[in-house]
């Protein structure tokens, strides 16, 4: 499938001036992974649209596949039960046309899972650090795995826990507290163009 961004200097993440619209292919699936809170959702659909191509949610498809919310499996059905049918799932997109696929922040510790990404995509950890984190998801209470009486002391032992699982993603992306939804999917598109097996930049190279 093929798609036009217009994009600033590839070199680093946030640069300024414009450019002319550069000729992309996605051929890979590339699926965004990291901590709840790290902005998988938005800026994935921000990257999908930037590069013309469907943005799928794991969870929602879950919960669509499931007919009642992630929190409500966990509740009725328990974390196995809920992991299990987050692979199947994953298994189905995974054998799909390429899109970009953002993933629930426990699905990249299967080995299993990671196998799936592997075979048929990429896997984007999407970094932030902890405090930006739980800004963003202290007065949330639809997280289950926050649903405890010290759910900051929950969220940094996963953090810590995670994010060496998390850094055996192939590619890189940290986005911080001053970034945008627009400048973090920048810096995805310009991370993914560094990868020509996951997305082709045509007839014009990106600048080094």
């Amino acid at each position: 499938m093929h798609a036009e961004i217009t994009s600033q200097n590839c070199k680093t993440p946030i640069a300024r001036g414009d450019r002319a619209p550069v000729p992309l292919e996605l051929k890979r699936t590339v699926v965004l992974v990291g901590m709840m809170g790290a902005g998988k959702t938005a800026v994935g659909g921000a990257v999908a649209k930037k590069l013309g191509v469907p943005f799928v949610d794991q969870d929602d498809e879950i919960e669509r596949a499931a007919a009642r919310s992630v929190a409500e499996i966990f509740r009725d059905h328990g974390e196995a039960f809920f992991r299990e049918k987050e692979t199947q799932v994953l298994a189905r997109l995974m054998a799909g046309p390429p899109c970009i696929l953002s993933t629930g922040g426990g699905a990249f510790m299967s080995e299993r899972n990671r196998d799936l990404i592997a075979a048929r995509g990429v896997a984007v950890w999407l970094n932030a650090e902890l405090n930006l984190l739980w800004a963003r998801v202290r007065h949330r209470g639809t997280r289950p795995l926050l649903q405890t009486e010290n759910p900051y002391d929950r969220l940094r032992d996963l953090y810590h826990q995670r994010a060496p699982v998390y850094a055996l993603a192939p590619i890189h992306v940290t986005t911080y507290s001053n970034y945008s939804v627009e400048m973090s999917a920048l810096a995805v598109c310009q991370a993914l163009a560094r990868h020509p097996d996951v997305l082709e930049v045509r007839k014009r190279a990106v600048e080094k």
